[in-house]
């Protein structure tokens, strides 16, 4: 009783204080509060009207909240919290760049899910799991984005789901999925909340995970576990690349340049540079065929079972408003110099800048809204 007492004190004291920025830089992914004022300049006209462009639905108040995320018979899960995580994007965009409206229907959605325990009674299988993760992260922008227009109850009720939810994902299922993509994106969720939250425990684990993926990297900056995936090696490349992007985010909240981090010179096993990997999916982007060695072992392939025809379906729009390379939005607005990362910006206008804005639950919703510059 004591610890839940001191928890709850801990969890005041957090929310008390300004969720804009810290003294290290700001919380979260990005300054919340020193975007949304630029978004308010004649200078960001035109990244307002991305953060816009996406139509609000008045109907997104009144849906259900879900209970539990389940997985099918087949591959996955049944998506039910796409609907949901749609909403958050399309909503805190939205808000950050000012409208009312907006605002007011995010804190509706986020106080009554919070209140009826959404996703709380997921099944404990790390397919259920690997959606709650894309589900938490445009959940808890959402919060960020809206926390200063809540009354202190409703706040502390959100915050108090979302901790619930992220501390539920870290879990570990003994087996690939604690060392591949799925625990990548399990720590990109858990440092993002450490650092909104303020809980520096939890941004240490989600932080340890981005070395611990790193120092399974090639010396061609491969991942093994993901390369090795048959038709779908890239793709999986460059979704553990996104999550490994969106700790580098939150850790610049800190003031530390994970996407200049150097290997350690000392012990067995150095970390590798995050260029390393940028560099290699930079590669594949370019020449597919470079991964099927790699490739060839076939495991868990995903649809195909053909191998040499590698899915680069992530360089278009999904059917259901989603991008997934609109992480690069963030490697583009650093302008690192570095060639790897010129060569991931120069991916991004080849195969996805025609597109804007681009959504994606991974980079945490509307990612042309929070980072692109005029």
């Amino acid at each position: 009783m004591a610890r839940r007492q001191l928890w709850a004190i801990t969890l005041c004291v957090a929310l008390a204080s300004p969720l804009g920025g810290s003294e290290a830089g700001w919380r979260g992914m990005f300054d919340v509060e020193k975007r949304r004022s630029e978004l308010a300049t004649s200078a960001m006209r035109p990244v307002r009207a991305a953060c816009l462009a996406t139509a609000r639905d008045p109907t997104w108040v009144n849906a259900e909240p879900i209970l539990a995320l389940r997985t099918t018979d087949g591959y996955g899960t049944d998506r039910a919290s796409l609907p949901f995580s749609w909403a958050m994007m399309v909503l805190s965009s939205r808000a950050l760049a000012g409208d009312p409206d907006s605002r007011s229907d995010l804190a509706k959605i986020l106080v009554r899910w919070a209140r009826a325990g959404a996703f709380a009674q997921s099944e404990k299988v790390h397919d259920a799991y690997y959606a709650l993760k894309r589900t938490l992260i445009p959940t808890i922008i959402a919060y960020q984005v809206v926390r200063p227009a809540l009354p202190q109850r409703d706040a502390e009720a959100v915050a108090a789901w979302l901790d619930q939810l992220v501390r539920m994902i870290d879990h570990r299922f003994n087996g690939d999925v604690d060392r591949n993509n799925h625990r990548t994106l399990a720590d990109s969720v858990i440092a993002l909340w450490g650092s909104v939250s303020a809980n520096d425990d939890l941004y240490a684990i989600g932080r340890s995970g981005f070395d611990a993926t790193l120092v399974q990297t090639r010396d061609d900056g491969s991942l093994p576990l993901e390369t090795r995936r048959g038709s779908r090696a890239l793709w999986y490349m460059r979704q553990t690349l996104g999550s490994l992007t969106v700790i580098a985010e939150v850790a610049a909240g800190r003031d530390e340049d994970l996407y200049s981090l150097v290997p350690s010179k000392t012990g067995e096993k150095q970390t590798a540079p995050l260029t390393r990997v940028s560099g290699y999916f930079a590669n594949l982007v370019a020449a597919p065929d470079l991964v099927l060695p790699f490739a060839a072992e076939n495991y868990i392939p995903g649809p195909s079972v053909n191998f040499a025809e590698q899915d680069l379906g992530f360089s278009n729009k999904r059917s259901n408003g989603r991008h997934y390379l609109a992480f690069l939005e963030a490697v583009e607005a650093r302008r690192l110099d570095a060639f790897p990362y010129r060569r991931l910006r120069r991916v991004l206008e080849t195969e996805a800048a025609p597109e804007r804005p681009l959504f994606d639950e991974f980079a945490g919703g509307n990612a042309t809204c929070f980072w692109r510059q005029p």
